[in-house]
Protein backbone atom coordinates (compact mmCIF):
# COMPACT_ATOMS: atom_id res chain seq x y z
CA UNK A 1 0.00 0.00 0.00
CA UNK A 2 1.37 3.38 -0.99
CA UNK A 3 1.55 5.84 1.90
CA UNK A 4 0.00 9.29 1.53
CA UNK A 5 3.50 10.81 1.45
CA UNK A 6 4.75 8.53 -1.33
CA UNK A 7 1.48 8.96 -3.21
CA UNK A 8 2.05 12.72 -3.21
CA UNK A 9 5.57 12.27 -4.64
CA UNK A 10 4.50 9.70 -7.22
CA UNK A 11 1.59 11.81 -8.42
CA UNK A 12 3.92 14.80 -8.77
CA UNK A 13 6.05 12.77 -11.19
CA UNK A 14 2.91 11.59 -12.98
CA UNK A 15 1.43 15.08 -13.33
CA UNK A 16 4.50 17.22 -13.95
CA UNK A 17 6.92 14.96 -15.79
CA UNK A 18 4.78 12.39 -17.58
CA UNK A 19 1.25 13.69 -18.17
CA UNK A 20 2.56 16.62 -20.20
CA UNK A 21 -0.77 17.35 -21.89
CA UNK A 22 -2.60 17.31 -18.52
CA UNK A 23 -5.19 14.78 -19.75
CA UNK A 24 -5.13 12.79 -16.50
CA UNK A 25 -3.41 9.83 -18.16
CA UNK A 26 0.03 9.08 -19.57
CA UNK A 27 0.10 8.29 -23.28
CA UNK A 28 2.75 7.97 -25.98
CA UNK A 29 2.04 11.54 -27.10
CA UNK A 30 3.18 12.79 -23.68
CA UNK A 31 6.64 11.42 -24.40
CA UNK A 32 6.74 13.14 -27.76
CA UNK A 33 5.89 16.43 -26.04
CA UNK A 34 8.63 15.78 -23.46
CA UNK A 35 11.18 15.39 -26.24
CA UNK A 36 10.14 18.78 -27.62
CA UNK A 37 10.54 20.39 -24.19
CA UNK A 38 13.96 18.85 -23.64
CA UNK A 39 15.10 19.92 -27.09
CA UNK A 40 14.08 23.48 -26.33
CA UNK A 41 15.74 23.46 -22.88
CA UNK A 42 18.99 22.05 -24.22
CA UNK A 43 19.00 23.91 -27.53
CA UNK A 44 18.96 20.70 -29.56
CA UNK A 45 18.14 21.21 -33.23
CA UNK A 46 15.61 18.93 -34.94
CA UNK A 47 17.41 15.79 -36.07
CA UNK A 48 20.46 16.44 -33.88
CA UNK A 49 22.16 13.32 -32.47
CA UNK A 50 21.41 14.36 -28.87
CA UNK A 51 17.71 14.80 -29.64
CA UNK A 52 17.54 11.49 -31.47
CA UNK A 53 19.13 9.71 -28.49
CA UNK A 54 16.65 11.41 -26.15
CA UNK A 55 13.74 10.36 -28.37
CA UNK A 56 15.01 6.78 -28.42
CA UNK A 57 15.27 6.73 -24.64
CA UNK A 58 11.80 8.24 -24.24
CA UNK A 59 10.35 5.66 -26.63
CA UNK A 60 12.00 2.85 -24.65
CA UNK A 61 10.63 4.29 -21.41
CA UNK A 62 7.12 4.54 -22.88
CA UNK A 63 7.23 0.99 -24.26
CA UNK A 64 8.40 -0.44 -20.95
CA UNK A 65 5.99 1.67 -18.92
CA UNK A 66 3.05 0.67 -21.07
CA UNK A 67 3.96 -3.02 -20.87
CA UNK A 68 4.39 -2.85 -17.08
CA UNK A 69 1.54 -0.58 -16.07
CA UNK A 70 -1.20 -0.51 -18.73
CA UNK A 71 -3.24 -3.22 -17.05
CA UNK A 72 -6.36 -2.79 -19.22
CA UNK A 73 -4.38 -2.39 -22.47
CA UNK A 74 -6.05 0.87 -23.53
CA UNK A 75 -2.81 2.66 -24.40
CA UNK A 76 -3.10 4.95 -21.38
CA UNK A 77 -1.63 4.81 -17.89
CA UNK A 78 -4.03 6.00 -15.20
CA UNK A 79 -2.96 7.34 -11.83
CA UNK A 80 -4.08 4.09 -10.21
CA UNK A 81 -1.99 2.02 -12.63
CA UNK A 82 0.96 4.35 -12.00
CA UNK A 83 0.72 4.04 -8.22
CA UNK A 84 0.40 0.26 -8.42
CA UNK A 85 3.51 0.04 -10.58
CA UNK A 86 5.66 1.99 -8.13
CA UNK A 87 4.22 0.15 -5.13
CA UNK A 88 5.44 -3.11 -6.67
CA UNK A 89 8.87 -1.52 -7.20
CA UNK A 90 9.08 -0.44 -3.57
CA UNK A 91 8.16 -3.94 -2.41
CA UNK A 92 10.81 -5.67 -4.52
CA UNK A 93 13.40 -2.87 -4.91
CA UNK A 94 14.23 -4.51 -8.22
CA UNK A 95 13.79 -2.07 -11.10
CA UNK A 96 12.28 -3.12 -14.37
CA UNK A 97 14.35 -2.39 -17.45
CA UNK A 98 12.32 0.73 -18.32
CA UNK A 99 12.90 2.09 -14.81
CA UNK A 100 16.66 1.72 -15.29
CA UNK A 101 16.37 3.48 -18.65
CA UNK A 102 14.28 6.21 -17.01
CA UNK A 103 16.93 6.77 -14.33
CA UNK A 104 19.78 6.75 -16.88
CA UNK A 105 17.86 9.08 -19.18
CA UNK A 106 17.15 11.59 -16.43
CA UNK A 107 20.80 11.62 -15.52
CA UNK A 108 21.98 11.83 -19.13
CA UNK A 109 19.70 14.76 -19.94
CA UNK A 110 20.88 16.66 -16.89
CA UNK A 111 24.55 15.88 -17.45
CA UNK A 112 24.82 18.25 -20.40
CA UNK A 113 28.60 18.43 -20.06
CA UNK A 114 28.87 14.66 -20.39
CA UNK A 115 31.36 14.45 -17.53
CA UNK A 116 29.47 11.85 -15.47
CA UNK A 117 28.23 14.37 -12.90
CA UNK A 118 25.46 16.93 -12.60
CA UNK A 119 26.03 20.43 -11.27
CA UNK A 120 23.42 22.92 -10.04
CA UNK A 121 23.18 24.75 -13.36
CA UNK A 122 22.68 21.57 -15.39
CA UNK A 123 20.12 20.31 -12.90
CA UNK A 124 18.11 23.52 -12.66
CA UNK A 125 18.00 24.00 -16.45
CA UNK A 126 16.27 20.66 -16.95
CA UNK A 127 13.92 21.21 -14.01
CA UNK A 128 12.90 24.56 -15.50
CA UNK A 129 11.94 22.81 -18.76
CA UNK A 130 9.32 20.96 -16.70
CA UNK A 131 8.02 24.14 -15.07
CA UNK A 132 9.97 23.97 -11.80
CA UNK A 133 11.14 27.36 -10.52
CA UNK A 134 14.92 27.77 -10.92
CA UNK A 135 15.49 28.95 -7.35
CA UNK A 136 13.51 25.97 -6.02
CA UNK A 137 15.51 23.60 -8.24
CA UNK A 138 18.83 25.07 -7.09
CA UNK A 139 17.72 24.69 -3.46
CA UNK A 140 16.78 21.06 -4.11
CA UNK A 141 20.15 20.42 -5.75
CA UNK A 142 22.05 21.93 -2.82
CA UNK A 143 20.13 19.75 -0.40
CA UNK A 144 20.88 16.59 -2.39
CA UNK A 145 24.53 17.46 -3.03
CA UNK A 146 25.16 18.14 0.67
CA UNK A 147 27.75 20.84 0.09
CA UNK A 148 29.39 19.26 -2.94
CA UNK A 149 29.45 20.91 -6.36
CA UNK A 150 28.21 17.86 -8.25
CA UNK A 151 26.13 14.71 -7.96
CA UNK A 152 27.75 11.63 -9.52
CA UNK A 153 26.00 8.85 -11.40
CA UNK A 154 26.35 6.47 -8.43
CA UNK A 155 24.87 9.06 -6.07
CA UNK A 156 22.08 9.81 -8.54
CA UNK A 157 21.04 6.15 -8.69
CA UNK A 158 20.71 6.05 -4.91
CA UNK A 159 18.70 9.29 -4.89
CA UNK A 160 16.40 7.98 -7.66
CA UNK A 161 15.63 4.77 -5.78
CA UNK A 162 15.09 6.72 -2.58
CA UNK A 163 12.58 9.04 -4.25
CA UNK A 164 10.39 6.20 -5.46
CA UNK A 165 10.64 3.92 -2.42
CA UNK A 166 11.15 6.03 0.70
CA UNK A 167 8.44 7.17 3.09
CA UNK A 168 10.93 9.37 4.95
CA UNK A 169 10.08 13.07 4.40
CA UNK A 170 13.75 13.93 5.11
CA UNK A 171 15.24 11.56 2.53
CA UNK A 172 17.58 13.40 0.19
CA UNK A 173 16.14 11.54 -2.80
CA UNK A 174 12.89 13.45 -2.35
CA UNK A 175 14.63 16.36 -4.06
CA UNK A 176 15.59 14.54 -7.25
CA UNK A 177 12.82 16.10 -9.33
CA UNK A 178 13.23 19.68 -8.21
CA UNK A 179 11.22 19.81 -5.01
CA UNK A 180 13.14 20.69 -1.86
CA UNK A 181 10.31 19.59 0.41
CA UNK A 182 6.82 18.09 0.34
Amino acid sequence: MVSDFRKKKLLLVFQVFFDTDKSGTIEKSDFEKSAEGLAKARGWAPGSPALEVAKEHLTNIWNGLQKAADIDGDGKITQEEWLSLWDKYAQTSTPQEWQDVFCKSLFHVQDSGGDGAIDAEEYSTVQQSFGIDKAQAVEAFKKMAQGKDVITWAEYQTLFKEYFTSDDPNALGNCILGQSSF
